[in-house]
């Protein structure tokens, strides 16, 4: 499913390149957005993962430096039976956390200094355990490709509206439509991004990690931490994060791929009572 989801995507960004291109410059403009369009899927498939973690300023943390951390998401791999993922610090006050990469052989979990002054080891393994899910059930790369998609649009945009208008009032209208209603567009490709990824990466994560109260636990700090932050994070990539980094009075909310995160801790409470551990069934993902 998500292996379809990665192919409308950029199907659906190289047929916005080519009307963009038409609209500016005729049958010349639609060759070189079709050109530009090709060399933005090639980018966005083996590199969505750098550009989201270079946004960031995300840098690699070594076993050595950060040991405790390393032996959690190793063992978490283990038992998730994937490569371990390389790991990254984000110096940033959010406290928040997310996987990208294009798939398990190329995975990367980034936390933020945040997170990792916010939650005790527990609830840190949880967090883990549920971006380690993500991973294991592919997420990684439709959630990567959507970020440099909604990103991509934003700038065709703002390119069409300044290089487009010329003098033909016709064409300066349909530039503004085009910025007002392109941010739109990338918010309801994140949309696209069904929510049902979340409530499978917490169960699968509470079943790697044997610990659901744990992850729900986390859930809670972290939404009540980040309503009370002002966090400056690109729209385009909200949709990565564990939690939205949004308060819930901010507009960005509003386009928010998070489904609610008392039914996530709900979901998670309800497994955490379950008899045994033999239980937690690891549910099956189409890919």
């Amino acid at each position: 499913m998500n292996k379809i989801k990665t192919f409308l995507l950029l199907l659906l960004l190289t047929l916005l390149f080519i009307f963009i291109g038409n609209m500016i410059g005729g049958n010349t403009g639609m060759m070189f957005g079709f050109m530009f369009a090709v060399i933005m899927n090639f980018t966005s498939y083996w590199f969505s993962d750098k550009i989201v973690l270079s946004m960031y300023g995300a840098k690699e943390i070594s076993s050595e430096s950060e040991p405790k951390l390393y032996q959690i998401i190793k063992e978490l791999a283990t038992e998730a039976d994937i490569p371990t993922p390389k790991l990254y610090y984000i110096k940033n006050n959010m406290p928040n956390a997310f996987a990208t990469g294009r798939d398990p052989e190329h995975a990367v979990v980034a936390v933020t200094e945040g997170i990792l002054k916010l939650l005790d080891e527990r609830e840190l393994r949880g967090v883990i355990a549920h971006e380690i899910s993500h991973v294991k059930n592919r997420d990684i790369l439709i959630g990567s490709i959507a970020a440099t998609v909604a990103g991509a649009i934003m700038i065709i945009a703002r390119f069409a509206f300044f290089f487009g208008g010329g003098r033909n009032n016709k064409n300066i209208v349909a530039m503004i439509l085009m910025m007002i209603l392109a941010p739109i567009a990338a918010m309801f490709i994140q949309m696209a991004i069904s929510r049902s990824r979340e409530y499978i990466a917490d169960r699968t994560g509470g079943t790697i990690s044997k610990d659901p109260l744990a992850l729900a636990n986390a859930l809670r700090k972290l939404t009540q931490s980040n309503e009370k932050l002002n966090n400056q994070v690109s729209p385009q990539t909200a949709h990565m994060f564990i939690v939205s980094p949004f308060s819930s009075k901010n507009v960005s909310n509003l386009f928010s791929t998070h489904p609610p995160v008392q039914e996530r801790i709900k979901r998670l409470e309800h497994m955490a009572d379950a008899v045994s551990e033999e239980k937690y069934k690891i549910p099956k993902v189409i890919y």
